[in-house]
């Protein structure tokens, strides 16, 4: 059976609409060449509200009705289509699994769509990717601003919802820490595993079938994101997927691997010698991000504000970098004309949940927002010299036993009323750790 948390969700962002009418369409399926599709995976706001999990669907949500509070569209039982296919849930099932208080074949939305509508004050739709189901609504909210001055109620404004529902997802329940908790424990063994399998002559790519078959063994869906799996100079790329490269003595290992669990996200980067030990200048820059990365911690917690984290670690490492000689000039003008970006080229973290880049903003106007409990954050501070690093004009030239090394630590950490947890921290990261 469905979660009770569902209806819960709905019934909290219900109240939040009033008078509106929300409508939600799911993903579409994605072909990844010709006529083979990819394995469907729901968009998450749709999800999060529905837990329906077919595509070709529309949820509405219209508190003002009488009867039908919460209706779904969804594909029809069809005995031939689903042998091809797979089996479908259908119209009654919906009602009775989903807690629909109506159900529809999605080929009557238009027939049925309009009564949902019609004594709204407002539409809620976001306009995604579908641009004909954009124009739908779009056509659907023409008819009634047409109709309103004679009938004297309907839609007069269109309103994305996302303003009203990703707030609710940024605080995570027990109900989805528990999911999560899930996904990082196996996404942990995975890289736990892969920290016992890595040797000199292995390829990328064998480290990464381990990891990823123990997601799926473990019971999770599968990548939480496409592994990176990064060796030698490959780690001083950011989004580098290939993993195709055979690993050699003296190198680094990034790897960057997540687990998907039940639509709940883990996001871990770890970062070890290919052999046993780090050469000299590995371990300076790895002690250096790993002290960002514990300063950019203490700052995840109830109250503070967002940038917090991130400009701990920002201060950490340009520290760091002046000492080495890597960066020179007044600190507060490096921060400030933020030229440690030739290092430490990104953010230090984002949220995380059903999305692993999760919905939620960071600031308000101009202000950031605070940590809340109950949101999880990933804390993933860098430094990255690539082989051909081109210094900033002003700055120094890197020497050559710089180049080549590309370091980053990632956790996954909830923010509690005491403080935070570490979710990852099953996952060593101490130097002493990360050597044989």
């Amino acid at each position: 059976m469905l979660h009770p948390e569902f209806k819960q969700r709905r019934d909290r962002f219900m109240s939040k609409i009033g008078n509106g009418t929300a409508i939600f369409r799911s993903a579409p399926l994605a072909v990844m060449h010709n006529d083979v599709e990819y394995n469907f995976r729901q968009d998450s706001d749709f999800f999060y509200l529905t837990g329906f999990n077919e595509a070709d669907a529309v949820a509405v949500f219209a508190p003002w009705h009488e009867e039908h509070k919460f209706i779904l569209f969804v594909q029809p039982k069809d005995r031939d289509k689903e042998t091809w296919t797979g089996y479908r849930v259908g119209v009654d099932a919906a009602k009775e699994k989903y807690g629909a208080d109506e159900a529809y074949p999605i080929t009557e939305l238009d027939e049925k769509l309009a009564q949902y509508v019609t004594k709204a004050e407002r539409i809620y739709y976001h306009f995604g990717r579908d641009r004909a189901f954009n124009d739908r609504i779009i056509r659907l909210w023409q008819r009634s601003i047409a109709l309103h001055e004679r009938n004297g109620f309907g839609p007069t404004a269109i309103e994305d919802p996302s303003f009203t529902l990703h707030p609710m997802r940024l605080v995570k329940s027990e109900h989805e820490l528990s999911e999560m908790r899930r996904a990082v424990e196996i996404a942990a063994e995975a890289h736990n595993l892969a920290l016992e399998l890595r040797k000199p002559g292995l390829y990328e790519y064998e480290i990464q079938a381990q990891m990823e078959h123990l997601f799926r063994l473990r019971g999770g869906q599968g990548i939480a994101y496409p592994s990176i799996v990064a060796s030698g100079h490959n780690s001083c790329i950011l989004h580098y997927t290939e993993n195709d490269r055979q690993m050699q003595e003296g190198e680094l290992l990034l790897i960057d691997a997540g687990c998907s669990y039940n639509y709940y996200n883990s996001d871990i980067t770890r970062t070890f010698p290919v052999g046993e030990k780090f050469t000299e200048e590995q371990r300076i820059l790895y002690e250096l991000v790993l002290k960002a990365q514990l300063a950019a911690i203490e700052q995840v917690k109830l109250g503070n504000p967002w940038n917090q984290f991130h400009d701990a670690a920002v201060r950490v490492i340009t520290e760091g970098l002046l000492e080495l000689g890597l960066l020179q000039g007044d600190i507060e003008e490096i921060i400030k004309e933020e030229k440690y970006k030739a290092f430490f080229m990104h953010g230090t973290g984002h949220w995380l949940g059903l999305d692993v880049h999760d919905a939620g903003a960071r600031k308000v106007g101009e202000n950031w927002l605070n940590f809340q409990s109950g949101q999880v954050v990933t804390v993933e501070p860098g430094i990255y010299i690539r082989s051909d690093f081109q210094p900033l004009e002003g700055q120094p030239e890197v020497s050559d036993r710089w180049r080549g090394i590309g370091i980053r630590i990632e956790d996954d950490v909830l923010v509690t009323e005491a403080g935070n947890e570490i979710l990852t921290a099953a996952v060593p990261k101490s130097v002493e750790a990360m050597e044989r």
